[in-house]
């Protein structure tokens, strides 16, 4: 986002901080729909031949509805935002991590260039699969701890620290940490499946329109409730695209989540060593379609979280904008007020030097 007219753009730590705010208050505000999808998609179907259950939880959920109401008459609202302290701050620390380190690898991109040009929509998505890998890498921590809290039965629940060194005195160690890097890593490409699938249907469904400007519709509209017909239009092409690009990487997102919780107690505490490995498990156990278990609170998740990212993350940028315009103020004031006081005892002294 360009920064306000007058004023001189956000250092990279104040977009990263902006987008960490922004991602922040939106997960928060659809937490009990992340609870709700690691459940589903950590628990095992049961058979009927079953000896014991298959799922790290006594309690199974057919639904994403059925999910929510059992957790709430199981373990009342607190059971909707188990593990959310973990959760925000795996949230804030990743935001944080790719908007900064997406500030820092385009401004060296843009200052390698000789010519300057405007990034093409390819280097851009680029840039963001470089960003998002480098915070997977420093942020993934939290993330396997705050996995390991939301899968955690209600007798046997701890809190972030204890979760935490759970994970380290198990089987890896402190490599435990980084379980699901290579599959965090794979997930990077989600954006870049969202965008080419916007651009296919938006060609499919509009060919040779180039441009969709909805928003500058809007803006002339003079009722603020009119939604002209291009605005549902580009919210409907986002929500497709998004879509497809959750199926599309769905079955990693599974698997990254089967190595992150703890083992089901059929394996009798033997973690898994790949998402390829969880993925066969899953399969053997209850088919290839159970790959995709979870896609309804996903998916729903993903497009709550990105359209309230977005609209924070730029109402974020302009308050720090504004913020950091008054902080340059006060401290132009404070120095000017310093140089003035100095001045005048250069002058209170100068008579005396000059004798």
């Amino acid at each position: 986002m360009a920064a306000k007219a007058g004023h001189p753009p956000l250092p990279p730590w104040g977009n990263a901080l902006a987008g960490a705010t922004g991602a922040v208050i939106a997960n928060a505000l659809v937490y009990p729909l992340d609870i709700v999808k690691t459940r589903l998609q950590v628990q095992i179907k049961r058979k009927p031949t079953d000896s014991k259950p298959l799922t790290t939880d006594a309690v199974h959920y057919a639904s994403t509805v059925d999910a929510l109401s059992k957790i709430f008459e199981d373990e009342g609202v607190l059971g909707l935002y188990s593990g959310i302290n973990g959760a925000l701050i795996g949230v804030a620390s990743t935001n944080f991590a790719y908007f900064y380190w997406y500030s820092v690898v385009r401004t060296l991109y843009l200052s390698a260039q000789t010519t300057p040009k405007p990034t093409s929509t390819a280097i851009e998505l680029s840039l963001g699969a470089v960003a998002g890998a480098v915070a997977q890498i420093f942020t993934i921590p939290v993330s396997v701890v705050t996995t390991r809290q939301q899968t955690q039965p209600k007798s046997e629940r701890k809190g972030l620290i204890d979760t935490g060194r759970e994970v380290v005195h198990s089987e890896d160690g402190w490599t435990g940490l980084w379980r699901g890097l290579k599959a965090s890593l794979v997930l990077v490409v989600n954006p870049a499946i969202t965008y080419g699938a916007y651009q296919r249907l938006k060609d499919l469904l509009y060919p040779g329109k180039t441009h969709l400007r909805p928003l500058e519709a809007f803006r002339k509209t003079p009722n603020p409730f009119y939604f002209p017909a291009a605005l549902t239009t580009l919210i409907v092409l986002g929500a497709m695209s998004k879509s497809i690009a959750t199926l599309c990487t769905q079955p990693l997102i599974v698997a990254k989540v089967g190595l992150q919780s703890r083992p089901p107690p059929a394996r009798q505490g033997k973690p898994f060593k790949s998402f390829v490995e969880v993925m066969a498990y899953i399969i053997e156990n209850e088919g290839p379609l159970a790959l995709f278990k979870g896609i309804v609170p996903q998916i729903t998740k993903g497009l709550l979280v990105q359209g309230m990212l977005m609209m924070t993350k730029e109402r974020m940028e302009i308050l720090f904008v504004v913020l950091f315009a008054y902080l340059r103020k006060i401290r132009s004031a404070q120095m000017q007020k310093v140089a003035n006081l100095a001045a005048e005892k250069a002058k209170g002294v100068l008579p005396v030097m000059t004798k």
